[in-house]
């Protein structure tokens, strides 16, 4: 990344009010789940046989890993389409998906009823290839070791060892390579686990290309996070918005959310499932919560004069991202329909450790950035 344009840690002190409120969220967070691994998930969650998985799943795992997809949609562009003008969005947007998916696949802990299990995923005595779960698991855990890889030249950079950086680049374009293809993989299957549960998923939401739709709102959502990091990161430690790349990067955003709504509204229209819509539920409500924030990036950067303005990106870019997040929200909880009788809403010690999870992931990104190169040097973005 250096030869395209140096990074620099930013600097400055590590306790402020952000860390110690984090903090104090973090440690609510960790004594919930000391509570949850020595009672049980009846004992912190409100779940039940109607609903096996709450926004510990739908939300930290499902959610969480499809925001944590900066770093594949910036890398797709710089090194599948040979946009080399991206190169210094790439490592702070590989951090923000270094977090979010490590957090994501510690999460997956919290849901599982028999945790101390956990290494059955990764024994061939135990592996189950025809399971959609296990593909699931398998990729994110080669992902996250994939992510730890690339990122690993920040830390060489940091300790001063250039002589194992330079072995490292000489192989890295594999890591490279598998980092663009195992988020294909589990975010598309993460769709088809939703095919699987047939008429348990509301029709609104319950298509045979749930894995098409979910790749696709998982790269807008990628470049919404790169917006909406790169903006909040500029405002926050006071240097200059990289405009020069944000208004491109956005209209690429733009171009696949256009194909993600024609295929979406497509299928509605074919399946005959666009009348649910229309029908006065929660889940048609829902359902237009989702379509009109699709649209609300067209309308705040739809011009090239808009995209120029740091404030629209920065709105659009949180617009897409909670876009794709009720996307999933909807087909996981609110489009579920498991029968009569059941119902769930989760319990303040869920919120907490979802929130505390939050914590963490901005915890480590302040530290990071502030004492190891991720983003680039003042200097260079001001030569632009």
């Amino acid at each position: 990344m250096s030869a395209h344009s140096p990074a620099a840690p930013v600097g400055g002190k590590l306790l402020n009010l952000t860390t110690l409120v984090s903090g104090v969220l973090i440690v609510a967070a960790l004594g919930v789940l000391l509570a949850r691994f020595i009672f049980g998930l009846g004992f912190v969650t409100n779940l039940n046989d109607g609903y096996p998985w709450g926004i510990w799943v739908a939300v930290d795992v499902v959610i969480g890993s499809a925001l944590a997809c900066g770093g594949f949609s910036v890398a797709m562009l710089v090194y599948v389409f040979n946009r080399g003008q991206y190169h210094p969005l790439v490592r702070p947007a590989l951090l923000a998906s270094l977090f979010g998916y490590t957090l994501a696949g510690v999460g997956v802990m919290f849901d599982l009823g028999r945790w101390w299990n956990f290494w059955h995923v990764f024994s061939p005595v135990h592996a189950n290839p025809n399971s959609v779960m296990f593909e699931v698991a398998v990729c994110i855990s080669a992902y996250i070791l994939v992510m730890w890889i690339e990122f690993s030249p920040v830390f060489l950079e940091k300790l001063g060892r250039h002589d194992l950086k330079q072995k490292l680049n000489k192989v890295l374009f594999f890591f490279i390579a598998l980092g663009t293809l195992l988020p294909m993989m589990h975010q598309s299957s993460l769709g088809t686990l939703l095919v699987l549960m047939g008429g348990q998923i509301n029709p609104l939401w319950q298509t045979p290309i749930l894995p098409l739709l979910y790749l696709l709102t998982a790269i807008t959502m990628g470049y919404g996070v790169v917006l909406f990091e790169s903006c909040l990161a500029s405002s926050a430690y006071r240097r200059e918005i990289e405009v020069h790349l944000l208004e491109p990067l956005s209209k690429v955003m733009l171009g696949i959310l256009a194909f993600y709504l024609a295929v979406r509204i497509g299928d509605l229209v074919v399946r005959g499932a666009l009348g649910n819509a229309f029908s006065f539920t929660t889940s048609a409500i829902f359902f237009w919560f989702e379509m009109i924030l699709f649209f609300v990036p067209f309308v705040l950067i739809g011009s090239l004069r808009a995209r120029r303005n740091p404030a629209r990106l920065f709105q659009a870019g949180v617009a897409i991202m909670l876009a794709g997040a009720l996307l999933r929200f909807n087909g996981f909880l609110i489009g579920y329909e498991t029968g009569p009788g059941w119902s769930y809403f989760p319990s303040a010690a869920e919120l907490i450790v979802t929130v505390g999870m939050l914590a963490i992931h901005v915890v480590g990104y302040i530290i990071i950035t502030r004492r190891f190169p991720v983003l680039p040097r003042e200097e260079a973005a001001a030569a632009h």
